[in-house]
């Protein structure tokens, strides 16, 4: 069996839960659990950086940690979790996604009532047998019944694409509050991992005799299906299509420490910390506190409260780091040196290079593709609707293509220089690796994107053939959302990374982030990895309606996350730059 990063992170998370039922010391816990974080956000294959003695480079990853990635590398099994799950069993970890169960309630279930997954949970549940456990009852043993319910609504983690927009109306709604002060989305989202847990939203108010009617406006709320919790500064509810969402409310003095806290990451929090500790300091989400040579807060010395994060972040000695870049990546060192990246923002860009319109599977014509880009602050736009092998997508005929052109030119020259409209196409990379129209077509349109669409379950050296003649083609522009994954259902292609990097920069080929929230591919730490190389980034919307091209901001967010700055963007170039390049490339 071959395994693939993702399967090694997610055996190193697996080990982490499972080290916690057991008890083990939090450092060996979260080891693992880090070490699963960093192999996520490794942009190259595990088995290359073995190969070239590079795996202790991987933060998190020390010689002990090297060694068990190299065994699963080559045996595909690794012995300390065969060992660990003949100890505890391996089904406990489902048992701690229930709302309400941790590792020691999921310790104690197990050893009390011989529980070992979410069915003999559920049956001890219902049976009322466990109700008279330590620290439990009717009422606990009734909220694992509707932990369990409502885990059995949700499908694991939660899309960015879905989160977001719940959380951004359940915020809006409170900062409408004349007692909110201020109001923010935390967490994941804010640092725009693509797919999240439980929504963290914080208000702040200029006081707590404030916060009792911001919590009861909160769970009132219509979204909400069912209350979690409520008290004096958090409350927890489920909403009505499952996701859990989280809400403090705190002193506005202290809103810039909160902030930061709740935004993370956890290991980017411990960094933060720790530079306190260095400055004599203690760091939790209220404040800073001095402390003394052992390291324990003074009693009645004054705290220090930090009503801006720039606050916070100075107090350590920082300037203020963006949160997408909060994944204790690099970010500490780069502020340290004054080398932070200057990120791409949504307002940096004048460009979409990839819609779809009517003309194959879109729903709005090109002139009225053209207008709401226009309206959303674009200043060009290429239309690439689908070619001839995409037939469920009503693909387009070369016939069909040459006569777009023409309905395209007539578009730009009706907008009259208010947006620029171009004409180009998604073409299939076809899955014996050649390209879906000939060269003379491609060299007669502005912009050629190729995509893989078919045959994504290939060998890797196979799909990652195909894509590497698309970017041998002269006439192909931009790589659209490489891997082909779809979040959360399909898993993306198994491609030789490093090489299609490669390929891309030796060829001046662009390599796209797909803003569609389903896609946001390239994912960040490739995007990264682009980018390093020199490999231009173009973050496209590629909508099918109007109503789609809001997505440019998920594909800024994964931008960010992946240090790219105005700089390597396509799409953020002028007009005459961006047909420039385009021309540049033997057009």
């Amino acid at each position: 069996m071959t395994l693939t990063n993702r399967d090694i992170a997610d055996l190193f998370e697996r080990i982490s839960d499972l080290l916690e039922i057991k008890g083990e010391i939090i450092h060996r816990v979260l080891s693992y659990r880090r070490a699963s974080e960093s192999i996520r956000d490794v942009p190259r294959d595990l088995r290359v950086i073995a190969r070239e003695g590079g795996l202790t480079d991987i933060p998190g990853i020390g010689k002990t940690l090297a060694e068990k990635i190299e065994e699963l590398l080559e045996t595909g099994k690794l012995e300390f979790y065969e060992k660990l799950t003949a100890e505890i069993p391996a089904t406990l970890v489902d048992v701690m996604r229930v709302t309400g169960v941790g590792p020691k309630k999921a310790a104690m279930f197990w050893k009390e009532r011989g529980i070992t997954d979410l069915a003999s949970l559920e049956k001890s549940a219902r049976s009322g047998r466990l109700r008279d456990l330590p620290k439990m009852g009717e009422k606990s043993e009734a909220n694992i019944i509707a932990g369990i319910e409502m885990l059995s609504r949700r499908t694991g983690r939660t899309p960015l694409g879905q989160a977001y927009p719940a959380a951004q109306a359940m915020l809006d709604a409170l900062r409408e509050l004349p007692q909110a002060a201020e109001g923010a989305i935390a967490g994941s989202i804010r640092r725009g991992r693509p797919t999240i847990g439980d929504v963290d939203l914080l208000v702040a108010v200029s006081s707590m005799d404030d916060a009792p009617a911001i919590m009861e406006a909160f769970v009132a709320q219509e979204r909400v299906a069912r209350i979690l919790g409520q008290g004096p500064t958090k409350s927890s509810v489920e909403l009505v299509n499952g996701l859990q969402v989280d809400l403090r409310v705190l002193e506005r003095e202290r809103w810039g420490t909160a902030l930061a806290y709740f935004t993370g990451s956890q290991q980017h929090n411990i960094r933060m910390r720790e530079r306190a500790l260095e400055r004599g300091l203690s760091l939790n989400e209220h404040a800073f506190s001095p402390i003394d040579d052992n390291r324990q807060i003074i009693e009645g010395a004054p705290k220090i409260l930090c009503r801006t994060e720039e606050e916070v972040y100075a107090a350590v000695g920082l300037p203020w780091i963006a949160p997408e870049l909060r994944e204790d990546a690099g970010e500490f060192d780069a502020a340290e040196s004054n080398t932070l990246p200057d990120l791409v923002t949504l307002d940096a860009l004048q460009g979409d290079l990839h819609m779809h319109t009517t003309w194959s599977d879109g729903s709005a014509s090109i002139r009225e593709m053209a207008e709401a880009a226009l309206a959303a602050g674009r200043k060009y736009i290429v239309i690439t609707d689908h070619s001839r092998g995409a037939v469920i997508a009503n693909g387009l005929s070369i016939e069909r293509l040459l006569a777009q052109q023409a309905e395209v030119r007539a578009v730009d020259a009706e907008m009259n220089g208010r947006i620029r409209v171009f004409h180009g196409t998604e073409m299939d990379i076809l899955a014996d690796g050649s390209l879906d129209f000939p060269d003379d077509v491609l060299e007669q349109l502005d912009f050629v994107v190729a995509s893989l669409h078919v045959s994504l379950r290939q060998p890797r050296e196979q799909i990652t053939r195909r894509l590497l003649n698309a970017l041998e083609n002269p006439h192909v522009d931009l790589i659209g959302h490489p891997r082909g994954q779809l979040i959360p259902d399909r898993e993306p292609a198994d491609l030789d990374m490093d090489a299609v990097f490669e390929a891309a920069a030796r060829s001046g080929t662009a390599l796209e982030i797909n803003s569609n929230p389903q896609r946001l591919d390239l994912e960040a730490q490739y995007a990264r990895r682009a980018v390093e190389m020199g490999i231009k980034i173009a973050i496209d919307t590629d909508a099918h309606r109007t109503t789609e091209l809001h997505y440019l901001s998920y594909g800024v967010l994964t931008a960010r996350r992946g240090w790219v700055s105005t700089r390597d963007v396509l799409n953020a170039l002028p007009v005459n730059e961006f047909l420039a390049w385009a021309a540049g490339r033997g057009r």
